[in-house]
């Protein structure tokens, strides 16, 4: 009788839920799919939805607002005001024709940049050098160097951190510079480090020094409740003095310097920034730091006037599921859309939403060359398997498929003719489009695109093509699997 009961509770909590799914406008094919769970399975279907379905945008954009209010209450909101004021300026030119220290410009970069202005704060910077790494060992040894030399404050945001060999010398240089007076302060994804919920001893350590370390929506005792398991700090930043910042894919672990017997070589893409976008990677680490924190830090030493870098023209841009516009995407899609030769995407997963993958497969189909590289390797199975499942669309459309052989693929980087390319923590995945907190640079300079697609031509020579005939007679067994993993792939 109790069961019953209880039965009969869940089937009416399903059919509210599914009301306010329905109220809610949301994608039409996801509302049906939670709708026909909660009806076979109401108590299934009702703790699936409270750990992942809940719309945590809306949640969170008005807690954004509130904190944002609360900033402003304080009078201490002149640079991220400053930055709004740059935005709303540079929208108003371009929607005259113009664009400041540009000329020749293609038309189609004025509408990405248009398009990342009107959807979030990003404005683009030309104050800028940029040197790219394909790899940890690069990365970790310009960056221990920069920390080294690092006078006033170190801010680091990582979506995971390892008790590693290299967090290890990475950790003993940041108490060095602790101890010499240098500000340090860590933010750290609690899902994506979860391995310290039980060794505390690593971050301990630092704190022993003075060095500030929390962890971004702290998960272990939120997930039930509240779904924070499904939205993860997945950006990686470092900003050094407020001159020097770095960003792209690769975390702190021994995997990313090639010591992980099962990857072997590990291809990535980070890039370090001197100039006026660092600006923009310390906005948003000061943003996602009181966010944790509810601590203001916006100071002037943290904004040092700069010197002339260099003439790279970029875009930082941030997303999440707090912002108003899903701005990656969206310039993803105008991107692509946009192409007149070629698009060219390396990326570890692959698993884009209906209106990304009919962009592709319209280029496709329209004669622009596309061409995919994917890490033969697999870190996430499941996610790998339903990759293969969009393959299948892309071959047929004329795409070209390419497997990266060398060692593990984790490069996440789009190139679209000679006019833009993208490199930093987003995927080429719904997860990243949708759910995780992502930051990105979008690169709008011939020289930088140029040694970006060179980097690219160098992994398809490391690379086996995906053949079509061969692909499309695998096994039944294959293809099952992929279609099963593909029905979960809103969730992966």
């Amino acid at each position: 009788m109790v069961l019953k009961i209880i039965l009969v509770l869940f089937y009416i909590l399903s059919v509210i839920i599914s009301i306010k799914l329905i109220l809610e406008n949301r994608d039409p094919s996801k509302t049906l799919i939670w709708i026909l769970i909660f009806m076979l399975f109401p108590v299934i279907g009702i703790l699936a939805y409270a750990a992942l379905g809940r719309n945590i945008r809306k949640i969170k954009m008005n807690k954004a607002y509130k904190m944002a209010n609360n900033m402003k209450k304080e009078n201490l909101l002149f640079n991220l005001d400053e930055m709004k004021e740059l935005a709303q300026c540079q929208s108003t030119m371009i929607k005259e024709g113009k664009l400041p220290y540009s000329k020749n410009i293609d038309f189609r970069v004025l509408r990405v940049v248009s398009l990342l202005l009107n959807t979030g704060i990003f404005p683009f910077t030309i104050n800028n050098n940029v040197e790219i790494y394909v790899d940890g060992n690069e990365k970790f040894k310009n960056l221990i160097k920069d920390i080294r030399d690092a006078k006033d404050h170190i801010h680091l945001e990582y979506f995971i951190i390892k008790d590693s060999e290299i967090g290890e010398k990475i950790k003993k240089e940041l108490i060095d510079k602790a101890k010499a007076g240098v500000k340090i302060r860590i933010i750290y994804d609690d899902v994506g480090c979860w391995r310290f919920w039980f060794h505390r001893k690593f971050f301990n350590e630092m704190r022993i020094y003075g060095i500030e370390i929390i962890p971004y929506l702290k998960g272990k005792i939120t997930i039930p409740i509240g779904g924070q398991l499904n939205y993860r700090n997945h950006r990686k930043i470092v900003v050094i003095d407020g001159k020097i910042g770095y960003t792209g894919g690769i975390n702190i672990g021994d995997e990313y310097i090639g010591k992980n017997k099962k990857f072997g070589y590990w291809r990535d893409t980070h890039i370090r920034i001197e100039g006026t976008s660092v600006y923009m990677l310390q906005m948003i680490f000061l943003t996602d730091w009181y966010y944790n924190t509810k601590k203001v830090l916006l100071k002037e030493n943290l904004f040092p006037k700069l010197n002339d870098k260099g003439s790279c023209m970029m875009q930082i841009v941030a997303s999440g599921p707090d912002s108003d516009w899903e701005s990656m995407h969206y310039a993803y899609f105008y991107a692509i859309c946009q192409a007149k030769k070629s698009i060219y995407i390396e990326t570890p997963y692959f698993i884009p939403d209906e209106s990304l993958l009919k962009a592709l497969k319209c280029a496709a189909l329209s004669g622009v060359e596309l061409i995919i590289l994917f890490p033969k390797i697999a870190d996430h199975k499941i996610v790998n398997i339903a990759s293969y499942s969009y393959f299948q669309e892309i071959l047929e459309s004329g795409g070209k498929v390419y497997l990266y052989n060398k060692g593990f693929l984790h490069s996440k980087v789009i190139i679209i003719d000679n006019f833009m390319a993208s490199t930093g923590s987003a995927n080429m995945d719904l997860r990243s489009f949708k759910l995780n907190f992502e930051v990105n640079a979008f690169i709008y300079d011939d020289n930088i695109i140029n040694e970006i697609k060179k980097d690219f031509m160098d992994d398809l020579e490391n690379s086996e093509e995906l053949e079509r005939n061969k692909f499309e007679n695998r096994n039944t067994a294959m293809k099952i699997k992929e279609s099963i993993a593909r029905l979960f792939s809103p969730l992966l």
